[in-house]
């Protein structure tokens, strides 16, 4: 199965939920009134898009709509397509490209941050990259010895310590490793205890620290991995997430089980930050990288 066809089957609940939903909408409507605007509005907060972003979609469709001088309301869905585009386009891939390169791995517990480590090694290793991933994460045992489960099935290496360990001294040794063997890309796991946020925000700032004073010249991607089942609430966690680390793109998991993945658009519109990768299934091949139009496309798909 292709990429989108993959996508396409784990977009249709949200399909449902969106564009579906528009559809009928436009359907109920005659002509273009403030009426309709109202209930678009709505329609798009209830999918999941967020207060914010719906009436930004709206009001530059009402701009699109006057420019362009467009009376029927069936005009309108190729419209709201491009505006979307247009919010969702700019810095989707991975930056990779020193050697090595260090992928930070943050988010909440739960929200898939183990599977999405050993997903992603495993595609950078059928890629060809040398890739080696520090467990970082030494708050739960449970948690290294999952990641030990994952890299193993990827087939790349781990540098670990004992639960209750310095999260930083594990990447620290991850980073000097990954220089000695050559490695391509080094992926670092971390604690998700959101709740006791000080602690998880120094903790990742300690972990930054290290990286950039032992691997100054590598580029750095911080990817904060986000449960799409939670809707607006993954919303919220990644503007916690931002106000201390420098996020440079989301994982959205989970795509597949969900009719709430409109949610990539107000992380995009809202924080500025791009989806860079979709999970869409179980399976270790399931990690997808994120293409905007791809998505639009199914979305608005008859």
């Amino acid at each position: 199965m292709s990429f989108f066809e993959k996508l396409k089957s784990g977009l249709k609940n949200t399909k449902d939920a969106i564009a579906d939903k528009i559809t009928g909408l436009i359907n109920s409507f005659t002509k273009i009134d403030e009426d309709f605007f109202e209930e678009l509005e709505e329609t798009l907060i209830l999918s999941d898009i967020g207060a914010v972003t719906s009436a930004n979609i709206c009001e530059a469709l009402r701009k699109e709509v006057k420019a362009k001088g467009v009376t029927d309301p069936a005009e309108v869905k190729g419209l709201l397509k491009n505006i979307i585009s247009d919010i969702l386009e700019g810095d989707n891939g991975l930056m990779l490209d020193t050697k090595p390169s260090v992928i930070l791995v943050i988010g909440v517990n739960g929200a898939g941050k183990t599977t999405t480590i050993g997903k992603l090694a495993y595609n950078l290793k059928n890629s060809g990259k040398k890739v080696i991933v520090a467990a970082a994460d030494t708050f739960r045992a449970a948690a290294i010895e999952q990641l030990e489960v994952w890299t193993e099935r990827a087939g790349v290496e781990i540098v670990k310590h004992a639960e209750g360990a310095d999260p930083a001294a594990v990447v620290f040794d991850a980073v000097k490793a990954g220089m000695a063997r050559n490695a391509d890309v080094i992926i670092c796991d971390t604690a998700g205890r959101l709740h006791n946020k000080k602690n998880l925000m120094d903790e990742l700032k300690k972990i930054a620290r290290t990286i950039e004073n032992n691997a100054p010249n590598s580029r750095v991607e911080t990817l904060l991995v986000l449960d799409a089942t939670t809707g607006q609430n993954a919303v919220n966690q990644a503007r916690l997430f931002k106000e201390t680390a420098e996020i440079t793109g989301i994982v959205l998991t989970k795509l597949d089980g969900t009719a709430k993945g409109g949610i990539i658009i107000p992380i995009k519109e809202e924080l500025g930050i791009p989806v860079k990768l979709v999970g869409v299934g179980e399976k270790i091949n399931d990690l997808q990288n994120f293409v905007p139009q791809d998505y639009v496309n199914v979305l608005f798909s008859e």
